[in-house]
Parts: structure tokens; sequence; C-alpha cells
């Protein structure tokens, strides 16, 4: 239920205006609180994951594993925590645990549920569940026809740095940062669920 319901907006009308291979866009008229009438412009978008993988150098030292990828919206190489799209009807668990093998080589024991974040509320539906994934082993990438990334890994301070001097802009990335530098801390906790098989069948 609505706890606000002073400030819902209700729709009048909608008229699709793209349906693309990726993206689902609206043209809403809307009934704003106070009566009047407006246009609401919106994305709907399947959801997504991100993954924080935790992985110990071999003097102990804890590490994440990161990616640079182009981004052509932005025009400029990004630096992010793995992450991609829901598939239809996909376990957003098992969604994490094909995005970091498809992308980092990765597979992990053992995995956390951080939350969720809404990465742009003002004109789209996305949502990216943030999780944490530890007891790592390396293999082969399966990256998609047409994705091209590099994967290193970094200090957390390493990630924190580059969040305050802008060599990080990337919203989920920030918001895990935060979730990383709370963990770590010990102010924020994590529920890790049991043991989790180390690979994915092909």
């Amino acid at each position: 239920m609505d706890q606000h319901p002073h400030l819902r907006e209700e729709k009048i009308d909608s008229v699709e205006i793209l349906r693309g291979k990726f993206l689902h866009a609206f043209r809403d008229t809307v009934r704003l609180p106070d009566g009047a009438s407006t246009v609401r412009e919106y994305v709907i978008h399947p959801g997504a994951v991100m993954i924080v993988p935790l992985l110990e150098d071999a003097s102990g030292q804890l590490r994440v594993v990161l990616e640079r990828q182009f981004r052509y919206p932005m025009g400029r190489t990004m630096v992010e925590f793995p992450a991609g799209k829901l598939d239809p009807g996909e376990d957003i668990l098992a969604c994490a645990q094909r995005e970091l093998l498809e992308e980092t080589g990765y597979t992990a024991i053992y995995w956390a549920r951080a939350g969720v974040l809404h990465p742009v509320i003002s004109y789209s539906t996305e949502f990216i569940d943030i999780w944490f994934a530890k007891g790592l082993t390396s293999g082969e990438r399966r990256l998609d026809d047409g994705e091209f990334l590099d994967v290193f890994s970094a200090t957390p301070q390493e990630v924190l740095d580059w969040c305050r001097d802008g060599q990080i802009t990337d919203a989920k990335t920030l918001t895990a940062a935060l979730w990383l530098q709370n963990v770590l801390s010990g102010v924020w906790s994590l529920e890790w669920l049991s043991p989790q098989a180390p690979a994915l069948e092909p």
C-alpha cells in the first residue's frame, strides 16, 4: 500500500514510443496530485545484477575484481564491478553466478545478497540487485559476441580513492563501494548463503 497517496501520479494514457532489442520506452500522460496533467517518458528495463567479487591475493591481501569497458553512450572507458541484465524468468542468484563467470571467468563458493539499487528513478524501471561473492576460483571467460572488456583487481582502498577522485563515476559501482566500505568496517553485515556449486554448466 502506498504510504504517501498525496504524492501519487495516476496514469491517464500511455503510448509506446520505442521497442528495441533491449529497451522499451513509453510516453504516458499522468494526472498530478493537484489535478493538472503532464507527460512522463520512461524506459522499461528487465532488471540486472552486480557482483562485488572478493579475492585474496598470494599474500593474503583482500582485493576486489573489477572491469574496464567502453560505454558507447558515455564515449569513454568506465571502471565497473561485474554486472549484467536478467534473462526472462531467470533466478537472480543464477544470473549473478552466470554474469560473474561469463565476464570474469571466476566462480564463487559463497554468495551474499547485499540489497538493491534503482540507478535512474526519473526515467527507468531499472533495478540492480547487489551481490557479494567470495571463495573465488579462476577459469575461462565466456564473453558474449561483441563484448570486449578487461578484468583486473584492486584493493578496496584503491576503489574508494578512485570514487573520491572521479575515476569511478558509474552509479552502481559507487553504490557497491559504499557497501564494500561498510561491510569491511563491520558497520553493515552480510548473510552468506550455504556453499554453492563452484561451476556452471556450459
